[in-house]
């Protein structure tokens, strides 16, 4: 199978691992750590090897592995490459988002390269670590695609500053896997012997757990929580019980260079090491900067002077971030002049706080303004990530009562303002594949309310803008999100009585928006109401509905009126992520029902709901599930081996783009999958990812691991249970 050049840029994960000291001691006793080292081992005085990052990320090195399409039998970890944001915690959840950001060709007979890169969140939402590493897939080149970078590197033409010698247990991988990296490599010796090598190796990223301990014991002693990053290449495999060494040069202040030999051949088993730390006074800024920050972050607020603007602004520069403060200055009803007094006033405050703030006047309400408002931002701070679109004016009146040209003006500020200055920074987005833009909508506009036609049809309008913009930014990593917010300000200071001003205060709503503004929001298309420290999804729903008629003939007006109830029914409402996704009931003349679980990606089980909860009901249904077209040119066998009360054994064979399923155990199957047979249920009704389970050894796969890969195409399942 060639590889997936469409996996580039799609998002993998997220994927959490909860973890605490014990994961933690395990792990440092994984890579040599014992009473030399005891602050990585006891839970009393407890500190994280910093390689510890990888352990985090087994699932989504999988996931890239996969996704990619690269052939599994010539697959090897390449480079790795760990930047350190803060101290790793000793407990908590982490939560690893990433992308392939990179494919080369290195040539025929050459292989390609597989680069990725991945974020982790700590469950304070802290961000505290990025890997980017590279997969080097042996038999994959010579599609046609660029060569890549050629990166120099020189080691200092002397004897090393430091030298530590460290000898790994012979049994080294089998409490290493135990960290979660179970590969049969490390532990079968007939797995091994199959792929060539005379026993289980180590695993690499093992022996750059030694490489670390010993960077840390000569570089910043006693201090782990002070490496920076950390980046090598795997030269060479190794076998457990050989002697290491890991040879050091400083080159500057802050960073090193070193390389790890097999101390028995001298063959450099980790090269082009990279070591930087940082000072312990940085260690401790960055233990202070913690929760959701936007350090580094550009973000435009517009109606910004005052209201819930002012309290974005403000709590957005308080962490960390650059802000421009747009406010055009007017009275809230849009009429009269300007005033730059509101703006510069937000401005100074920010900058009193000891913040980074421009303010800037133009008005929202024209294409002019809206690009003069993003420019703002990019002259001043180079960039533009983060836009709320939160201006606004009020006409109100009833119906009857309104004018053409009360209403145009409410549009003016509202919808076509929104467009006017999210398409430019929507640009900017796109180019830095990042950017987070949150729309405000209101309750007038999701429910309606008396004498606010105007207002209303603009605020539904930013939802329906909000929706399609999440699709087309998916791809650029820009999360599109909108909220609903209750609070007092200069549009709705008179509708609230006194006793209740305290609590619509706009500062019980700023936390909603400033998540959405954040690298750790997990969403995007979504609705939030906000308000007095209450917070909720809103969204529209398709009921289950009904099927009208025989379809040979249109349906009557009687036929509606008996099928009323079902057709007005919201029991078991969906949420349709698409336009697309909504039309499939109407055009398939189904009645609307939630979608079964994505099949999780090969190599795992077929993708099927899991009927009924038994095995057999599954396989039953894989005929109706055949893609005849896929199959051509196919002849492959896979064999279910499935343990437990409800298992069994069972052949699904592909051969001239035909299926046969059948009972019973093959002699010389393609690929045999075992599982148990919840696993299996769980598996595919969605409740169990496939490279987990993979993974962790739920799901054993022997024989041709790539022809797993096709039951996906094979099969695709339709419908619910």
């Amino acid at each position: 199978m060639a590889l997936n050049l469409e996996t580039i840029g799609k998002k993998i994960g997220p994927l959490t691992k909860t973890y605490d000291w014990k994961d933690l001691s395990l792990y440092a006793l994984g890579v040599g750590a014992g009473f030399d080292d005891l602050e990585y081992c006891y839970e009393e005085r407890l500190k994280v090897v910093p390689s510890y990052a990888v352990a985090a990320i087994f699932d989504f090195l999988a996931q890239v592995a996969l996704t990619s399409g690269a052939n599994l039998a010539g697959i090897l970890h390449g480079e790795h490459e760990i930047i350190f944001h803060r101290p790793i915690p000793t407990e908590g959840t982490l939560t690893t988002s990433g992308e392939v950001v990179h494919i080369w060709d290195k040539g025929e007979g050459k292989g390609a390269v597989v680069v990725a890169q991945a974020d982790t969140v700590h469950s304070n939402g802290d961000t505290l670590y990025t890997n980017i590493f590279t997969l080097f897939c042996r038999l994959d080149g010579g599609f046609g695609g660029e060569k890549g970078p050629a990166e120099p590197y020189d080691l200092p033409d002397r004897a090393p500053d430091a030298v530590e010698v460290a000898r790994p247990s012979p049994n080294q991988p089998l409490l290493y896997r135990l960290s979660g990296d179970v590969f049969a490599l490390h532990v079968d010796p007939e797995f091994a012997r199959s792929s060539g090598f005379e026993k289980p190796i180590m695993h690499g990223l093992c022996t750059l757990g030694f490489a670390t301990r010993a960077l840390i014991k000569h570089l910043v002693p006693g201090e782990p929580e002070r490496m920076s990053r950390l980046k090598v290449r795997f030269s060479r495999t190794l076998y457990p019980g050989v002697q290491l060494e890991t040879r050091i040069w400083r080159v500057g202040e802050g960073k090193a260079l070193f390389r790890t030999v097999n101390a028995e051949s001298d063959q450099v088993v980790i090269d082009r090491g990279e070591v930087e730390w940082v000072s312990a006074a940085e260690v401790e800024s960055r233990r202070r900067r913690t929760g959701v920050r936007f350090d580094d972050r550009v973000a435009v607020v517009t109606g910004a002077g005052g209201g819930l603007g002012r309290v974005y602004a403000l709590e957005l520069a308080k962490r960390g971030a650059k802000v421009v403060v747009n406010d055009l200055g007017g009275p809230a009803d849009g009429l009269g002049e300007g005033s730059a007094r509101p703006a510069d006033a937000v401005v100074d405050e920010i900058r009193a706080a000891g913040g980074e703030a421009v303010a800037n006047y133009d008005s929202v309400a024209t294409p002019e303004g809206g690009q003069a408002i993003i420019d703002a931002a990019v002259n001043a701070f180079g960039r533009i990530d983060i836009l709320i679109n939160n201006a606004g004016i009020l006409r109100d009146r009833s119906f009857v009562k309104q004018d053409a040209e009360s209403w145009r003006a409410v549009m003016d500020v509202h919808l076509d303002g929104a467009f006017n200055v999210t398409r430019p920074a929507f640009l900017k987005m796109k180019d830095q594949g990042y950017g987070r833009v949150v729309m405000t909508t209101s309750a007038a506009g999701l429910y309606g309310n008396f004498g606010q036609t105007n207002y209303g049809a603009a605020k539904l309008g930013l939802v329906g803008f909000m929706n399609t913009l999440e699709l087309e930014g998916k791809k650029y990593d820009i999360k599109v999100n909108t909220v609903a917010p209750l609070a007092a300000s200069r549009l709705t200071h008179d509708v609230f009585p006194e006793p209740m001003l305290d609590k619509v205060k706009p500062e019980y709503v700023s936390a909603l928006v400033l998540f959405l503004c954040s690298d750790r929001c997990p969403v995007s298309g979504r609705v939030y109401n906000a308000g007095a420290g209450y917070f909720s999804r809103a969204a529209v729903l398709t009921g289950h509905g009904a099927k009208v008629g025989d379809g040979a003939a249109p349906p009557t007006p009687e036929a509606i009126h008996e099928s009323w109830k079902a057709i007005a029914s919201l029991d078991r409402p969906v949420d349709f992520d698409d336009a697309m996704t909504a039309l499939g009931p109407l055009l398939s003349g189904a009645p609307a029902k939630p979608e079964p679980a994505a099949a999780a990606a090969a190599p795992a089980a077929a993708a099927a709901p899991a009927a009924g909860g038994k095995v057999k009901t599954v396989f039953d249904m894989m005929p109706k599930a055949f893609v005849k077209a896929a199959a051509a040119g196919v002849d492959v066998v896979f064999q279910y081996s499935i343990s437990g009360p409800d298992g069994g054994e069972y052949i699904v064979a592909v051969k001239d783009g035909a299926l046969t399923i059948t009972p019973g155990k093959h002699e010389k199957p393609t690929t045999t999958l075992v599982i148990s047979d919840q696993d299996f249920l769980d598996l595919v009704g969605g409740k169990l990812n496939a490279m987990a389970a993979f993974t962790t050894g739920k799901l054993k796969i022997s024989g041709d691991i790539m022809k797993s890969q096709l039951i996906t195409k094979l099969f695709k399942f339709q419908g619910g249970k």
